[in-house]
């Protein structure tokens, strides 16, 4: 069997809401329109798989022009089954691809065998579960301290047992305007945790994400406030660029440090942060080199007695969570939640949802073939684009 072609197929989707002030989204936002794609591998067997990546989500989407310049000339021709080989072919990063391409054609791959198998992707990484507990992760710069309020109260009345804050990133909650990552406002974010805490009680799980904006003296804070708290992990508070900080942060603090979120270097960096003991808690997604990525640094996780959690949703890091257990991959992280938005609906171009939650708290992970998306050709087709 040999890959004949690689295509994108690019549509519009409607966006999930313009952020205006606060954060709140209203139904005059929701007019906006983005570009969704759609990478298809195709074989001389017939046999084929796809990924999905854009507007309408976090991964990444291919475009035609890296299809044509990069992809296809190094798999065109060659076995789609030898995954691995492939994999370390485009990671050498010597034609150009970056992780995140890497692992959008690598789901590819993986889908299209468990499209030939019948069953899920995480059935042929080993398969250990089908559902797994949720936590909701809020936008950043919704509001005042009672607004998250509000919502972790909505998340918990809906099944939630867990809930992420994003409190301020880029913005300035004293003067209600953009602001650079730094200086941040430590004090204010712990403002919402405590109210947070207060309304929600002790038996819900809570943790924050600065998404980098925080000194190391402004994380010791943060983190030791935390731990006042009873806050469960304190995700990516300081740039990724060095690791000494976080290894020192790490050695001072009881609550646990997860990350790195978005250091590059796959399961290669990863293996470094456990060594560095600079994080208690591993993350990675799929946007970094893929389901081959992922699973080498869960393994590698896993060996070493360090959890690791898989960064935000999406259908290839369900099939990651399909095939670990909680002891290794906790959570199945839904979001981001924005105000006056519907988390529940599924997107125009797929029949079904990636991550349909039950009453108490736990996805139930996709269980179709390959990684899962049943897509809706009827509506892709119809809003085709060129992109």
């Amino acid at each position: 069997m040999k890959i004949v072609d690689v295509q994108v197929i690019a549509f519009s989707v409607p966006t999930r809401g313009v952020r205006t002030k606060w954060g709140y989204v209203t139904d005059i936002d929701r007019q906006g329109t983005g570009v969704q794609r759609i990478t298809r591998i195709v074989t001389d067997s017939g046999a084929e798989g796809y990924s999905a990546g854009g507007a309408h989500s976090y991964f990444y989407g291919a475009t035609a022009a890296e299809v044509e310049q990069i992809v296809k000339p190094l798999l065109v021709g060659e076995n789609p089954l030898d995954r691995e080989r492939l994999w370390q072919w485009m990671t050498m990063n010597r034609s150009g691809f970056s992780e995140a391409l890497v692992g959008n054609i690598d789901c590819a791959l993986w889908d299209l065998l468990g499209r030939m198998a019948g069953v899920p992707v995480a059935k042929l990484l080993g398969g250990y579960r089908e559902r797994v507990k949720a936590y909701a992760s809020s936008g950043p710069n919704l509001g005042p301290a009672e607004v998250y309020v509000q919502q972790a109260l909505e998340c918990k009345a809906r099944g939630y047992r867990a809930y992420k804050i994003h409190a301020y990133i880029y913005w300035d909650p004293l003067r209600n305007e953009p602001a650079p990552g730094m200086p941040a406002f430590p004090r204010e974010d712990i403002k919402v945790c405590e109210a947070v805490r207060e309304a929600v009680g002790g038996d819900m799980v809570l943790m924050l994400d600065p998404w980098g904006v925080y000194s190391y003296e402004q994380s010791l804070w943060v983190g030791r406030e935390l731990e006042r708290l009873g806050f469960y992990w304190l995700e990516h508070p300081m740039d990724e660029r060095r690791i000494e900080p976080y290894r020192r942060l790490c050695s001072e603090l009881d609550i646990a440090v997860c990350g790195p979120e978005l250091a590059t270097g796959s399961h290669y960096s990863r293996a470094e942060w456990a060594l560095q003991k600079a994080s208690d808690i591993g993350r990675i997604d799929v946007n970094f080199g893929g389901i081959t990525a992922c699973k080498k640094a869960v393994d590698m996780y896993e060996s070493l007695g360090i959890p690791c959690e898989i960064h935000v949703g999406g259908f290839g890091n369900a099939q990651i969570l399909g095939a670990t257990s909680e002891e290794t991959c906790e959570f199945f992280e839904r979001g981001l939640h924005w105000t006056g938005e519907d988390y529940d609906v599924t997107p125009p171009y797929l029949k079904s949802p990636c991550d349909p939650m039950d009453s108490e708290g736990y996805v139930h992970l996709p269980q179709g073939p390959g990684l899962g998306m049943d897509f809706d050709w009827d509506y892709i087709n119809a809003h085709r684009v060129n992109a």
